[in-house]
Formats: structure tokens, sequence, C-alpha cells
């Protein structure tokens, strides 16, 4: 069923193929663009009530976030204010404004920490490791609470790693995929590839199919807590092996002890059984697609 969408971090990553996905399904998608724009500016309590006032949705998708483990590091403090305060804000103007509305909050597997055992379930407690899981936890809390204290219909989807065309290569993967990209458009063999640990695995899916879960979470009326996951986890070395097979290259991969970030969780992988049971969702793209599709974009970009 087609319906009014308003989707917060429009503009960015997973924002815009979510944006995409609900266009060629048919709703009628109506994007923020991202904390600080004119006009909507998540921070501003009442710029975002008005903001959701004009709106009317029946759905609305929070993915406007500073999404990055790295940048958390460098400032904290804005990090928190951006993730906990815009979600706040914007639970608040949805409870006041359009309390009927579906309400998915994209939170992420940061949060666990450093899980006790594997896959993680949604059952298992939050122990953030990073000011970026810290603050995703805080927006997770806090979406709990309007649902259970204001009544509002709210899906909090963990998100893992995800990846794909379009990411900026400040992300594992894409970072990766433009080093062999910019690598092999000046001609190096073997390509030299630098790194942070090249054992700490993660949980990757494809964008495209993390978006489409989202949709089909609210599409099908859920609420609570649902990892957005494959299940399966790649190393960093991992990563660098395949986009290697991928460009049929040959690479020198080095790991470079500064690139390695404090208090670093070794493994995160996550069950999405909850996900799957209740909506038939299931990964499509398999990581190597995913990593083909995002050397190809650098490549065509590069080349432009």
């Amino acid at each position: 069923m087609a319906v009014r969408a308003l989707i917060t971090g429009a503009t960015g990553f997973a924002g815009r193929h979510l944006a995409a996905h609900c266009r060629d399904a048919g709703d009628d998608v109506i994007e923020l663009a991202r904390s600080g724009t004119p006009g909507t500016d998540l921070l501003d309590a009442r710029a975002t009530r008005d903001a959701i006032s004009r709106a009317a949705p029946d759905v609305v998708y929070h993915l406007a976030a500073q999404a990055h483990v790295g940048e958390s590091w460098r400032d904290p403090a804005y990090t928190l204010a951006v993730n906990s305060t815009s979600t706040l804000n914007l639970l608040e103007a949805v409870r006041l404004q359009t309390p009927e509305a579906a309400v998915l909050v994209a939170s992420s597997g940061e949060v666990y920490g450093a899980p006790d055992a594997l896959p993680v379930a949604e059952d298992a407690p939050l122990r953030p490791q990073n000011p970026y899981a810290v603050s995703k936890a805080s927006a997770d809390l806090l979406a709990g609470f309007y649902a259970d204290g204001h009544g509002l219909n709210v899906v909090r989807a963990r998100a893992f790693n995800h990846a794909g065309p379009g990411q900026p290569p400040s992300y594992a993967v894409s970072n990766l995929a433009h080093q062999f990209a910019t690598s092999l458009q000046a001609g190096n063999d073997p390509v030299r590839i630098v790194t942070g640990n090249p054992a700490t695995r993660r949980d990757y899916t494809d964008v495209r199919d993390v978006v489409r879960a989202y949709r089909l979470l609210v599409q099908r009326g859920c609420s609570g807590i649902y990892n957005v996951c494959s299940g399966s986890s790649a190393s960093t070395a991992d990563l660098v092996s395949a986009l290697a097979q991928a460009a049929r290259a040959r690479a020198e991969h080095v790991a470079d002890p500064a690139l390695i970030r404090p208090n670093e969780v070794l493994e995160i992988r996550g069950s999405c059984q909850k996900l799957s049971q209740e909506t038939g969702w299931q990964p499509e793209l398999e990581l190597e697609q995913t990593l083909r599709d995002a050397l190809d974009g650098w490549r065509r970009e590069l080349a432009a």
C-alpha cells in the first residue's frame, strides 16, 4: 500500500536508497535532508514540529544522524547532541502533531558492544563501546520510551554495518573499494591497501536490502526491536581479499596501528531471525555483489 512517507536524513547514504525504494513502491516521499538544513533543523524542536505538521506523514523514517564511529571519537559532544536531540525532537513532534503515524528509528548493531554470545539477538543487553554507539543507544531508548510512555507506533531497527554503491569513503567497504579503484587507475601492481586491524569482523548487509527491510517492517505493521543484518560476519582481511578478486588484482595489505580504534569490538554479528519470521525478509544481495558494485561505482566516478 502506498503511503505518505517522511524521511529524515534523505540525502545521506541509506536515506537516498530508502527514498528511491519508497518512490519505486509508489509512496509519496517527503525528504528532510539533515540537521542544520534551513527549515528542517532537527536540533530545533519548533522547526521539527512545524516540518512534521506540514508534511502530515503516515510514516516517518528517522535516518538523520552523525553516523561515523571515528568521527564520534573526535567530537563525542556533537555526536551525542545530534543523534540524541534530533531523535527526541522528532518523536516529540510526532507525538504532538501526527500521533497515529508509524515511526521507524534507525538504530545500530553497535549498541550491543561486546556480546556475551554470537549471533546477537534483540534481547541482548546494550553495552555501547564508543561515543557513536552511546548516542544510538540513547536514541534507541528514547524510541522505546515514546512507544511505552506515549503509545506511539515505533520500530527500533538495529541495522548492522551496511554498504553499497554511493557510500562515502570514510566507511570500511567504500574506503577499501576507493583505495582499490584509485590504485588501479594509477596502474599500481600490486595494489597497496592500508587498513586498521585486519582481524576485526563485522556483519555486512547491502544497503538496498537494509532499506527494503525498513519499508517491510512498517508495511507489515511491526513494532518493537528488530535486528537488520545478514547473520554472518567478514573480517577486514576477507574484504580486501574479495575486492582483489573482484578487481582481478594483487593486493598488498598493510595494517596501520594508527588506524586501530580504541576499545574496538573484535566481532559484531547479529541474528535476523525475528525480522525474517515476522516479515519474510531475507538478504538478497551477497557480500561479493555489494563489493563489486562499490568498486564499480568508484571506478565510474574516478573515470568521469
